[in-house]
């Protein structure tokens, strides 16, 4: 005999919670009308409640011992408990009948510490689930101390992730009193930590001498612990010399005359790499932290054929990793992805073939695909956008036609449905979300690469049409960033182009940027660490293999490391803060100088061929 359906079950526990709360609600009555209640709570005050030992019993240890202890000779109904507030004592009692704690700002101190009194469980973590959304920059280490003291593990733990993952904001936020009090073992432990979420070490030697110059007759002796910390090989070499080796308190304490000889070592080495005599050991105060996002570069067209090639790109150490949990199904390429916590959702494509409407999951903590909902329309040249929890396929190609339709995931109910058509067909343009709305750009009509662009309001379920690119575009990347949708590289129905452009949403009008180093068309394109990467891609000649990454500070772009294989038409993603952050970053943090001396070496050689 089969077992009830999913539906029929939720059903059940939905009917279940029901009658548990009009239960409940119905004793919280008799309670307050003091009707069938076999027990009293005095408190020092002379204030006095009526209660029923089961419920009280039923939500914390310590009343369950209290009223069924066989100590007495006669049950216990009359009960004084000492040093606990008549308002304490209120909101026990209340979530004891409603299983709701009334927590705010005002009485969160007071009920967590109530809470641990009486060890009722469900308190604690509605305390803890409250101070979680309480946490910012200039309060983050008290809270902390505050969980520690009270032994909340998982809280302390969360805040202790907060610190790591926005350092940089907090370390920036104004005349941060929590943080230039620390004491200077706790300031080591932070500045030390692998996974201190920083892009660049200035920030922290800038922490440092904030810290110091808050008390400079007491603090400065520690400088030399606290440069220990800092990672000095990776400071800009100018900013080293010119900020670090000669500032006065290096200077005068002569235990840091060791680490500066040490740096300056490490960067004349570099200069010299390649005259070196065996293996070269990156030094720690080189070594690169761990990142708190990670960039997936997923499938594609390689080498004539679709790929299922997966890689992981290592922002501090500038290495891409190769992930061995590819998708059994099989490659694909021209496909859409899409992150939602941590499952990465890969959507249509093509496999030389077909012309997908499938989907698969893959989530990066238990690594595992699985196939999800098909959508209603096959689309290859895809274009995806994630808004609101919702997952957006906008047009493609169905190996007969190019779509103007849009389709939406629901990934509670695993269902695709129909929404609003944009205004033209499109494949090969590119989407992304900026300030709650979805942008499409460029495209192929099947007659001519497009330099028109729509956006989508979700709120009025329109698409409206924008002012045109000054190109056209088609195998586009588009991507916002800094509230600003920027539009790379296509092909205009001549060439692929290193081209981009921006709109202002709020001036409605595209300006141009710098160009890339590479033109390109159907590449992939993410923000990661503040900046846009291009990866990959085809030139017009061949598929490439190479990334680059603009900073709209400097209004330049920079190259990174390249690929492992070459590869189009793929798709990239990122997923932040992943648990098992360390499955998808460069293992040999210490042979990264080997690695870059090898390559230098290689490429004299050929220079000599």
């Amino acid at each position: 005999m089969e077992g009830p359906s999913p539906e029929e079950q939720m059903e059940v526990e939905n009917v279940g919670r029901t009658i548990s709360f009009q239960s409940m609600h119905a004793l919280n009555e008799l309670r307050q009308q003091k009707l069938l209640c076999d027990a009293i709570i005095r408190l020092e005050d002379g204030s006095a409640f009526s209660i029923h030992r089961a419920l009280m019993s039923a939500c914390s240890p310590y009343f369950r011992a209290l009223f069924t202890t066989s100590l007495h000779e006669n049950e216990r109904t009359d009960i004084l408990i000492r040093d606990v507030s008549f308002e304490a004592m209120r909101l026990v009692i209340e979530y004891a009948y409603t299983r709701n704690t009334l927590v705010d700002a005002d009485n969160v101190e007071m009920l967590l510490r109530t809470a641990d009194y009486f060890n009722i469980e469900g308190m604690l973590k509605d305390c803890c689930s409250f101070l979680m959304t309480e946490i910012g920059p200039r309060n983050c280490f008290g809270i902390k101390k505050f969980a520690s003291f009270y032994g909340c593990v998982e809280l302390e733990r969360e805040i202790h992730n907060y610190i790591m993952r926005n350092f940089v904001d907090i370390a920036h936020a104004p005349d941060n009193e929590e943080l230039l009090n620390l004491p200077a073992d706790e300031m080591c432990e932070i500045l030390g930590a692998d996974n201190l979420n920083v892009k660049n070490e200035e920030v922290v030697w800038e922490t440092m001498l904030n810290w110091i110059e808050r008390d400079p007759q007491n603090r400065k002796q520690h400088i030399h612990k606290l440069m220990k910390q800092i990672r000095l090989g990776l400071l800009e070499t100018s900013y080293f010399v010119e900020k670090v080796k000669n500032h006065p308190y290096v200077i005068e304490n002569e235990d840091c005359r060791p680490l500066i000889i040490e740096t300056l070592k490490f960067i004349y080495d570099l200069e010299m790499i390649t005259q070196r005599d065996g293996e070269v050991t990156t030094p720690e105060l080189a070594r690169p932290r761990v990142p708190h996002e990670i960039l997936f570069a997923i499938g594609g067209w390689s080498g004539g054929s679709p790929t299922n090639f997966i890689e992981t790109y290592d922002t501090r150490a500038d290495r891409w990793v190769k992930v061995k949990e590819v998708d059994p199904s099989g490659p694909r390429a021209y496909h859409g992805t899409a992150v939602i916590g941590f499952d990465i959702y890969v959507i249509g494509g093509f496999d030389g073939m077909d012309y997908f409407n499938s989907c698969r999951c893959f989530n990066a903590v238990t690594k595992q695909w699985r196939e999800v909902g098909p959508m209603n329309a096959r689309r290859c040249y895809v274009s995806v956008g994630i808004l609101d929890g919702y997952i957006y396929a906008m047009g493609g190609y169905d190996g007969h036609h190019r779509q103007n339709t849009v389709e939406r995931y629901n990934p509670r109910t695993n269902q695709w449905s129909m929404v609003v058509p944009m205004h033209m067909q499109r494949s090969d343009a590119c989407a992304t979300t900026l300030n709650g709305k979805i942008y499409i750009a460029g495209g192929f009509n099947g007659q001519e690469c497009m330099n028109s662009s729509e956006m989508f309001d979700p709120e009025t379920s329109q698409w409206t049409m924008l002012a045109p690119m000054r190109c056209r575009r088609s195998g586009v990347s588009c991507i916002g960033y800094h509230n600003q949708l920027y539009v790379l590289g296509g092909f205009n129905g001549i060439s692929r182009m290193c081209s981009g452009e921006k709109y202002n949403p709020e001036t409605e009008t595209w300006t141009p940027i710098p160009d890339m180093y590479n033109p390109r068309s159907n590449f992939a394109i993410e923000v990661i660490d503040d900046m846009i990467f291009a990866i990959g891609g085809f030139n017009g000649v061949t598929t490439i293999y190479h990334v680059e990454c603009y900073d709209d500070k400097n209004s330049e772009w920079y190259e990174a490391t390249d690929m492992n294989i070459y590869r189009s038409a793929l798709s990239a993603c990122v997923i932040i803060g992943p648990p098992n952050v360390s499955d998808y970053i460069h293992k040999h943090r210490d042979k990264l100088m080997e690695e870059k001396r090898q390559k230098l070496l290689a490429l004299q050689n050929n220079q000599r061929t």
